[in-house]
C-alpha cells in the first residue's frame, strides 16, 4: 500500500457507512459506502410470461414489413428451392436461440411450414474479428438438434474465399461481405439489442457490420475518426457514424427480415421485435433505453462501478469505465472493481501492446498516433481509445482499477491507478477478498482526498455496472 494511502485509510472512521452489494464476476461482495451515496439502478422489467407465444406473435405480425410467408412468396421461386441464410451472434452475446425463450425453433418452424427445406438453410455465425465458435459452443448456443440438422458456418473476416464485394459506402468504405449471406435468396439477421458504447445499441444492422464483413471493412467501422465522434456512444443512433455506416452496409446487403431480442439484467427475455431492419430495431432500442437509461441531475465527485459478468478481461472492462463518465465530474474519481476470468486477464497481444502505448503516451499522444497518416490500422486499437476517454476526463490518478486477478507488475503498465496501491500486506488467500479490500480502501482514500478541501464529496454507485447507462439530465425549473 502506498504510504499516503495508508495514512488516510488508517485514520478513517467508516463506522457510519452503509453496505452495498457489488458484483464481481459471478458473485457479489459487500462494500461500505458513505451515508449520502446515491445508488443508480436500472428499471426492473419482468420476463415475458408466455415467451413461446410472444415470439410466434412477433414473427407472424412483424413491424414494418410483410410476414415471412409473403416475403418468401415474393422471391419468385418455389419455396422448396429457396436458400435461406440466418445470421446469428457468436458466443460473446447471450442471445436466446434455444429453450423455452428461444427464437430459433419458431423461426425455422415458419420457414419449413412454408416449404423451405432444411438443407437449404444456413446458420451463419457472425464472428466479426472474434475467433470461430467451437463445436461445444455451437451446441451451447443453438442446441444439439439444430447442430445435427442444419449447416452452421463461422464467418471469417480474413478468409477472402468467403467474401464478396458489394460496393462502397458514402464515406468511401469498400464493403466485402460474407457470400453465404448476400448470395442467399432470403437473408435474415438475428441478435440481442443492448446498449453499445460505440454504436449506440447492438444487433439490427450490427448483425451484418461488423459481424459479417471483411477485416478491411471493420477497419473503417472501428476507425479512430468514427470513434472520436461525441455521438459514437451509448444509446445514440442519430448522427452516430458507427451506426450510420453499419446501417448503410446492412441495407446494401439486402436484409429481408430481422429478429431481435431484449433481455433484463437477469438475462430473461422481456421483448421480441421482428420485421424491418430499421423500424423493428428502433422499437427494440426504445425498450432498451427504458430499461438501462438512468437520468441523473448532477455529476458526482466519486463514482463506484464494476465490470460485471461481461468483464472477463481488461479489454472488456472498458465499457464499465466509459459508462461512468457522463456522471463523474472532471478530475473526479472512477473506482472500478473487476474480476477477470479469461485465460489472459488483460486481453489479446495486440491489445496489450496498444494499451501500453496509451499508458506511455497518454490519451492525446495515443490519438495523435492513430490519426497520423503513417499509422497502420491495428486490430484492437479501438479499445485503448475508449480507455483514453476515461483518462481524459479523470486523469491517471482518478481512474482506480481494482483487481487482484492481474499481477501488480502487469497492472502498472495499464491505464489508471492500480488497485495494488490500496492493498495492505499484499498477501490474501483469496483473490476476491483482495479485490474487495482494494475497492474499499480506494473508496476511503478518494472520499478523504485532500483535493476536496475538507468538503464532503458526492458519491454515486452504479449498481449494474457496465449494463446501466447513467446520463446527465439537469432538473427542470420545478426542481424535478
Amino acid at each position: 500500500m502506498r504510504p499516503d494511502v495508508a495514512g488516510v485509510v488508517r485514520d478513517a472512521d467508516i463506522s457510519s457507512w452503509k453496505p452495498v452489494s457489488l458484483e464481481l464476476g459471478d458473485h457479489e461482495t459487500e462494500i461500505l459506502v458513505p451515508p449520502g451515496t446515491k445508488t443508480l439502478g436500472m428499471r426492473e422489467f419482468p420476463p415475458l410470461s408466455r415467451p413461446r407465444e410472444e415470439i410466434r406473435l412477433s414473427l407472424e405480425e412483424p413491424i414494418g414489413t410483410p410476414p415471412l410467408p409473403q416475403i418468401l412468396k415474393a422471391k419468385g421461386k418455389p419455396a422448396g428451392k429457396l436458400t435461406v441464410c440466418i445470421a446469428t451472434s457468436d458466443i460473446t452475446r447471450p442471445v436466446p436461440y434455444k429453450g423455452e425463450s428461444g427464437i430459433l425453433e419458431p423461426l425455422l418452424g415458419i420457414l419449413h411450414e412454408c416449404g423451405v427445406r432444411r438443407e437449404n438453410v444456413t446458420l451463419l455465425v457472425g464472428t466479426g474479428t472474434h475467433r470461430p465458435s467451437t463445436p461445444e459452443e455451437k451446441i451451447g448456443m443453438f442446441g444439439e438438434k439444430a447442430v445435427a440438422e442444419y449447416r452452421i458456418v463461422d464467418h471469417s473476416c480474413e478468409d477472402e474465399s468467403m467474401l464478396t464485394y458489394i460496393g462502397r459506402t458514402r464515406s468511401g468504405t469498400e464493403v466485402h461481405i460474407n457470400r453465404h449471406f448476400v448470395e442467399a435468396d432470403v437473408r435474415i439477421a438475428t441478435g440481442l439489442v443492448e446498449a453499445h458504447f460505440m454504436a449506440g445499441v447492438s444487433a439490427g444492422r450490427k448483425a451484418v457490420c461488423p459481424a459479417l464483413v471483411s477485416w478491411k471493412t471493420i477497419e473503417r467501422f472501428h476507425s479512430a475518426q468514427f470513434l472520436s465522434s461525441r455521438k459514437a456512444t451509448n444509446l445514440v443512433l442519430e448522427g452516430n457514424p458507427c451506426h450510420e455506416e453499419a446501417l448503410e452496409i446492412a441495407r446494401r446487403a439486402g436484409v429481408d427480415f430481422i429478429v431481435n431480442t431484449v433481455l433484463n439484467r437477469r438475462l430473461e427475455l422481456i421483448g421480441v421485435f421482428s420485421g424491418d431492419l430499421e423500424q423493428s430495431h428502433e422499437k427494440a432500442a426504445d425498450l432498451v433505453r427504458r430499461v438501462v437509461a438512468i437520468p441523473v441531475p448532477r455529476e458526482y465527485d466519486i463514482v463506484l462501478t464494476h465490470g460485471g459478468y461481461v468483464g472477463i478481461n481488461h479489454y472488456q472492462n472498458a465499457k464499465a469505465a466509459c459508462n461512468a463518465l457522463p456522471v463523474v465530474r472532471e478530475g473526479g474519481f472512477v473506482i472500478l472493481g473487476a474480476c477477470e476470468r479469461d485465460a489472459d486477464p488483460v486481453g489479446p497481444d495486440t491489445y496489450r501492446t496498444l494499451v501500453h502505448l496509451l499508458k506511455l503516451q497518454g490519451p492525446d499522444g495515443y490519438m495523435a498516433a492513430l490519426m497520423n497518416p503513417a499509422w497502420k490500422f491495428t486490430r484492437d486499437q479501438w479499445e485503448p481509445q475508449m480507455w483514453g476517454k476515461a483518462i481524459g476526463k479523470v486523469g491517471e490518478e482518478g481512474l482506480i482499477y481494482c483487481t487482484a486477478f492481474i499481477p501488480e507488475e502487469e497492472q502498472r503498465l495499464l491505464p489508471g491507478t492500480p488497485g495494488w496501491d490500496f492493498l495492505p500486506d499484499r498477501i490474501f488467500p483469496k483473490y476476491g477478498e483482495a479485490t474487495r479490500t482494494m475497492i474499499q480502501n480506494a473508496l476511503v482514500y478518494a472520499f478523504r482526498h485532500p483535493k476536496w478541501g475538507g468538503v464532503e464529496p458526492s458519491v454515486a454507485f452504479i449498481k449494474e455496472g457496465p449494463y446501466a447507462i447513467p446520463f446527465l439530465r439537469p432538473p427542470d425549473g420545478n426542481g424535478k
